[in-house]
């Protein structure tokens, strides 16, 4: 593999204008064909499998008139100081649904008076908006068409706000998260390189690589029926680690120039070496992201597909753009300055007292203290872990929304004024078995279900043009997100509460809900084994090792477990939920521990294979364990800190939004990667690394033979190109590491 990167290295070094030409016409070609394609078709939110969808695929069949993927708004009003139906209150209800009913898309809206949809104590009523169109197809001008009518009906002592999936604003922040992300990343690879030029090249091929993805992507969205939000999770991934890739490869190229070798070898030096890292831990990322269709969501298996080729994208920038504008930019950039020598004799053969920076001394403590440094760091990741074992999974609805926003005030006011259930309606499906009367099915469903506790009201059976089906609204008399409306679901599908003439399927947000949190977490283990299996393997050919893999997944376990730790403590527990904007604490989104695994694993990996891979390095040019420890951490220390501050800054810019959905996918993904590397790949693995010793990089010799040789660290590059015409850098590289003291602790003290 270094061998095959090598050359690829120097050929596009060689023939820089003619890749950048090459890259530079891939773009604006997927740019014009992406300009005329067609809109991305409406996400295809089923969920296969499912009884909620299975119910749903019976409405569509036998209900066509009934849209369950259709735009709704509740508009409700209340009157602050006697009752709704009073005169001048009533007028102005009637005058908003007129208003409404002529609204663009608008297909039909309920009168609240005519439909008896007021409270009890006559102050709250509410009009039903049905849109003739998916919730994807609603245009802003319908939007705020909605909200301007919203807005004028507001009068004194008359209340009106707006809830539903019509009123649900757009991923807020998220050109302005990818701001602020970019933003970070350039001051850190300005105060990484030193240098505008070096660090405008990781920022520059990161946005190539995502804007191709993005442009493929649109282009392939009618021909595969991808959905509309197919391209979110590329663009944040290909953004993060295409700076990520590029920013090793030109860093490795100034360590190279360093050493003194001319600029084609150090380029072709950094892609056979660094490139080999990059190439394997996209591998990782790819792995993880391209499982992502075992879970059974047809909507994450597009997202994690189109993800996983973007990432394989940016694999290729690195390999082969970069190498072109490193050539196209000669001397404009630098060698990187010479590391401080940990110990070692001046000019006249005394000893040097220059003090070592703080990679070394960080891992020189490590190195030092290995079993208390992996007690504690473990046992403080096991700690922040504990708050997952009580993970409750949900998808956030209105309710979690802050209370400044109209939707949870909507949310708010029917619960007070028609009970907590009012919100999350279940649907219930009555289909007639056995060719069974359907209209005497459907009335003695109904009659079960008012006498089966938990249960609030049931409307009267409405029935197809056929009469073999018909469908029943249930509320619940607890609130959608409790344990006691899951349990009500579950005692409703309970084989045997149909009877024995129908079939009964439920329906309605919260029962979709409860069966996609379901399938999430049946899949949950299966994902993951795939993933850390897979992974396993390719980690032996890229170390050569069985308990550095081993080491590598612990880790990643370790990492995800904090992560979803922390997450359940603020947002499910409520633990600092003033500081992070969490407004009401409940169930965590049940697509996040799935996601956290996919995404952090692939980074994790990252950061494990371009750590490791230069302790692998020096170890394969001076076989003592805890000085290639100390040589590789110290080589890329710096850059996987860089790396990770930019990762853990573009996600946390998330945490901006208002969606608490957007926000805890920002705050889940951000102090996973956190914990990752810097608590497990900067802190333990040397750890590991140094009580293992030798035995870290031991491979059984029957394996030995199965396994291929990649060759990661670039050993079949040693005497090759033209040999370093300037002075070793100071430190611990590979070619001074033979003179280095016998003991290997000796370097330590």
């Amino acid at each position: 593999m270094a061998a095959f990167l090598f050359k690829t290295g120097k050929f596009s070094f060689r023939w820089r204008w003619l890749v950048c030409v090459l890259w530079a016409g891939l773009f604006v070609v997927a740019g014009v064909l992406g300009s005329r394609a067609g809109a991305a078709p409406p996400n295809d939110f089923s969920i296969p499998g499912t009884e909620a969808q299975q119910a749903y695929d019976l409405l569509e069949e036998r209900f066509p008139e009934i849209k369950a993927d259709g735009a709704t708004a509740r508009v409700v009003f209340k009157a602050d100081d006697g009752k709704v139906t009073a005169p001048d209150q009533k007028r102005a209800v009637d005058d908003a649904v007129r208003a409404l009913g002529g609204a663009p898309q608008v297909e039909r809206v309920t009168n609240p008076f005519e439909t008896g949809s007021v409270s009890k104590d006559g102050t709250t009523a509410y009009a039903q908006v049905s849109y003739g169109v998916a919730v994807n197809e609603l245009t802003d001008t319908s939007r705020e068409s909605l909200m301007d009518i919203v807005e004028e009906a507001r009068a004194p002592g008359l209340t009106v706000e707006t809830g539903g999936n019509a009123v649900s604003e757009k991923a807020a922040g998220g050109h302005s998260s990818e701001a602020v992300g970019l933003a970070v990343a350039a001051v850190v690879l300005v105060v990484t390189f030193g240098a505008l030029i070096a660090a405008g090249l990781p920022l520059l091929t990161a946005l190539l690589g995502v804007g191709v993805a993005t442009c493929v992507i649109k282009v392939l969205s009618e021909p595969l029926d991808l959905g509309g939000t197919t391209s979110v999770l590329s663009s944040m991934l290909g953004l993060a680690v295409g700076i990520d890739y590029a920013l090793f490869v030109v860093s490795r190229y100034r360590d190279e120039l360093a050493r003194g070798r001319s600029r084609e070898d150090a380029a072709a030096h950094a892609v056979g070496t660094a490139g080999s890292a990059v190439v394997f831990a996209g591998l990782t990322v790819v792995i993880a992201l391209a499982a992502l269709p075992v879970v059974g969501i047809p909507v994450l298996s597009q997202m994690g597909l189109a993800a996983a080729g973007t990432v394989a994208l940016a694999v290729l920038i690195a390999v082969t753009l970069i190498p072109a504008l490193l050539g196209i930019a000669g001397g404009r950039i630098k060698p990187a300055r010479p590391r401080r020598r940990m110990g070692g004799r001046n000019g006249a053969g005394s000893e040097t007292a220059s003090r070592p920076g703080p990679g070394a001394r960080w891992v020189r403590f490590i190195t030092r203290r290995p079993l208390a440094v992996l007690l504690l760091g473990a046992t403080a990741l096991i700690t922040v872990a504990t708050p997952a074992a009580s993970l409750e999974l949900g998808l956030p609805g209105d309710e979690s929304k802050p209370t400044s926003t109209t939707q949870r005030r909507a949310y708010d006011l029917l619960a007070d004024s028609f009970g907590p259930g009012f919100n999350g309606p279940l649907t219930a499906v009555v289909r007639a078995g056995g060719g069974g009367d359907a209209q005497a099915a459907a009335r003695d469903t109904a009659v079960r279900m008012r006498n089966t506790d938990g249960v609030a009201t049931v409307t009267p059976p409405r029935f197809n043009e056929n009469k073999d089906t018909a469908v029943l609204t249930v509320v619940p008399a607890t609130a959608p997100g409790s344990e006691e409306t899951t349990d009500l679901v579950h005692t409703l599908r309970a084989p045997g509460a149909e009877g024995d003439d129908a079939e009964v399927l439920i329906a309605g947000t919260t029962a979709m809900n409860i069966d996609v949190s379901q399938k999430l977490a049946e899949a949950l283990l299966p994902y993951i084994a795939l993933v850390v299996g897979l992974a396993f393997l390719l980690l032996i050919a890229v170390f050569r090792s069985i308990l550095v893999p081993l080491k590598a997944a612990l880790g990643f376990l370790l990492s995800v477990a904090a992560g979803l730790g922390a997450v359940v403590a603020v947002f499910q527990w409520g633990w600092l939920s003033a500081l992070f904007g969490v407004s009401v604490p409940g169930p965590v989104m049940s697509i996040m521990p799935i996601f956290m695994v996919g995404v952090v694993f692939g980074l994790a990996m990252d950061y494990e294979v371009f750590l490791v891979s230069r302790m692998r390095e020096a170890y394969v040019a001076d076989p003592r364990p805890v000085r290639a420890v100390v040589s590789g951490f110290d080589h890329s220390a710096r850059v996987v800190t860089a790396a990770a501050v930019i990762m853990v800054s573009v996600f946390a810019g998330f945490m901006g939004s208002s969606e608490q959905m957007v926000k805890t996918i920002g705050f889940g993904l951000a102090i996973a990667v956190l914990f990752d590397a810097f608590v497990v790949r900067m802190t333990l693995v040397p750890a590991v690394l140094a009580l293992l010793g030798h035995r870290a990089w031991w491979l059984p010799r029957w394996l030995d033979r199965w396994v291929p040789h990649v060759d990661v660290e670039g050993e079949g590059l040693r005497g090759g190109g033209t040999a370093p015409t300037g002075p070793a850098p100071a430190g611990l590289s590979p070619s001074d590491t033979i003179t280095a003291p016998a003991e290997p602790y000796e370097v330590l003290r």
